[in-house]
This record gives structure tokens, C-alpha cells and sequence, in this order.
């Protein structure tokens, strides 16, 4: 390979899908981490293995430029389900790219780092965020929340609710929300900017306050062309769901008690101070028209 060469972790997920594409048109080589087989892309090698792999990721990030690490478990039965795809696959990485002689890092992580106390996901990307800023490399940790775009399913059932004129929503509290190339175009911006090492930022669509839940059903009630009513469920109902979400679907329940303990948390909005300098990076994409075109993808690709 010749030019920049990144490597990303996570790349065949919905955050790591968008990022290869956006970096691969900015004229990265990158090197993605994958299970399976995947189709070629003009400037990206695919690395078969995963973070369980010490090899194959020593072979990802060998001869980088810097390395994105995106993979992570976001649900998982067990507080040791998280621990091994967070936190051990987060050492993993920090791990083989010391033995390749790679310095830069950028690590995902999520706002629910901010209270590690609330659930067992927000326990392990607090843990994992340890892991980097003890690792020695020039790293800058990045906490999302809320991320949204197209070819996204964990918001899915909003959209399919709001057809039907409601939105479901968790106890009333306040969120910041993203859109995933917004998301995508950040990670590649703070590559090269010295200034941003060794720094946690929290980043959002700009709206000050964040949104209320209610704002947030109401807006993708607008981009389905639908008026909803948007009710917010007491945490008790929440914690019955999550037991019959267990109960019928078992691992791949989507609503586990320990996203109930996150999703009740009132203040999921970014810190302003942790923001990304506006020189560095600023958000583009309005929330109302990323909603809107969410929305479209999901109607294109047959899911609402």
C-alpha cells in the first residue's frame, strides 16, 4: 500500500461501515478487521480475525499510520459479556499496536463512560477508556451517543412506531444525538491535529441542551410524514419488557435490564467543555433532515 494507511476495528458494523467509505474517499488506505469474507474495495484490505485474535490484529495495524478502533459489545447477558468485547478487546488492540510500533490511536467509546455505576456496558467503556489512557500511544478517546443514520437497526422500531402514530419512549430525560457521518468525518479529523491527543471529547449535533425525549419522538414523528403522540414508559413497565424481551428472545434481546438501568438515566446530553474545538471539527448534517433521510434509506432498503 502507498499513502496514509489506517486500520479500523469495527469496520463491518453500522459506526465502521460509513467511516471505511468516508475514509477511503479521502484518500486513506485502510486496513479492516473483519469475521468473514467481505466484497473488495478499491483501498481497503480486508484482515481476517477479530479482538479474540492477538495475530491477526498485530497484521491489521502493522505498518499503519493510526489505527480507529470501533468495535465493541453495546448488549450482552452478563456484565462479563462486556468486560471481554469492551475491555479486553480494547487492551487487545492497545496491545498489538504497541508490538507494531503504532503511536496513534483513536478510541470509541460512549457517554455511558461517564457513569460507569448505571450499567455494566457503561462499567466496561469507563474500563476500556482506562485501558487507552494507560496505554502510552498518542490517543484521543471520542464519546458518542445517540448515533442515528441510515442502515442503522437500533433505531428502527422508533420509525416503525412513529408510522403507526406513537413513539414508545424511556422515562422523561434529555439526549444528544449524532448522525453517523458526521460521527465518521470527526474520527478522521482528529488523526492529525497534535492538539487533540490525550483528550476525551463528547460530541453531538450542536443543539444546546441536547433533546428532550419528547422532541426527539415528535421529530422522527416528522420524518415519516406522521403527528405522534410520544409516551414515556415508567421504569418499572421498562424492566417487565426487558424480561419478556429476555424471555422470548433470549441472547439477542434487544431491551436486557441493563439498558433499562441506562435508558432511565435523565441526562444523557454531551458536556459543552468536552466539546470538539469548532476548528477542528463542527457538525453538518441538521438533525431534522438526517432524521428525514434515515428515514428514506429505511423506506429504500424495504424496512418501514
Amino acid at each position: 500500500m502507498s499513502g496514509p494507511t489506517l486500520a479500523i476495528t469495527g469496520a463491518t458494523g453500522f459506526v465502521g461501515q460509513v467511516l471505511l467509505r468516508r475514509a477511503s474517499a479521502e484518500g486513506w488506505q485502510v486496513r479492516a478487521l473483519t469475521r468473514s469474507a467481505q466484497p473488495q474495495m478499491a483501498g481497503v484490505v480486508w484482515v481476517r480475525g477479530s479482538l479474540e485474535t492477538p495475530d491477526a490484529l498485530v497484521d491489521l495495524v502493522r505498518g499503519c499510520d493510526a489505527i480507529i478502533h470501533v468495535a465493541g459489545v453495546v448488549n450482552a447477558p452478563d456484565r462479563a459479556g462486556f468486560e471481554a468485547g469492551n475491555v479486553a478487546g480494547t487492551l487487545a488492540v492497545v496491545e498489538a499496536a504497541r508490538e507494531a510500533g503504532v503511536e496513534r490511536l483513536i478510541h470509541v467509546s460512549s457517554l455511558a463512560a461517564r457513569e460507569p455505576e448505571l450499567s455494566n456496558y457503561g462499567w466496561s467503556k469507563a474500563r476500556a477508556e482506562t485501558v487507552v489512557a494507560a496505554s502510552g500511544l498518542d490517543w484521543t478517546i471520542i464519546r458518542p451517543t445517540g448515533v442515528y443514520g441510515p442502515g442503522d437497526a437500533e433505531m428502527l422500531d422508533l420509525y416503525r412506531m412513529a408510522r403507526r402514530g406513537f413513539v414508545l419512549m424511556a422515562p422523561k430525560a434529555r439526549v444528544s444525538l449524532i448522525e453517523v457521518s458526521d460521527l465518521a468525518r470527526l474520527l478522521l479529523a482528529v488523526i492529525a491535529v497534535p492538539e487533540t491527543r490525550a483528550q476525551i471529547y463528547e460530541v453531538d449535533d450542536g443543539k444546546a441542551g441536547g433533546w428532550s425525549l419528547g422532541e426527539y419522538g415528535k421529530a422522527i414523528g416528522r420524518a415519516v410524514g406522521k403527528r405522534v403522540s410520544v409516551w414515556h414508559l415508567p421504569p418499572l413497565l421498562l424492566q417487565f419488557a426487558a424480561r419478556a424481551d429476555r424471555l422470548f428472545r433470549g441472547t439477542r434481546a434487544k431491551l436486557t435490564a441493563d439498558r433499562v438501568a441506562y435508558l432511565c438515566h435523565p441526562d444523557w446530553t454531551v458536556d459543552p467543555a468536552k466539546r470538539v474545538p469548532p476548528e477542528i471539527w463542527q457538525p453538518a448534517v441538521r438533525t431534522a433532515e438526517g432524521l428525514k433521510a434515515t428515514a428514506a434509506a429505511y423506506r429504500a432498503a424495504g424496512w418501514l
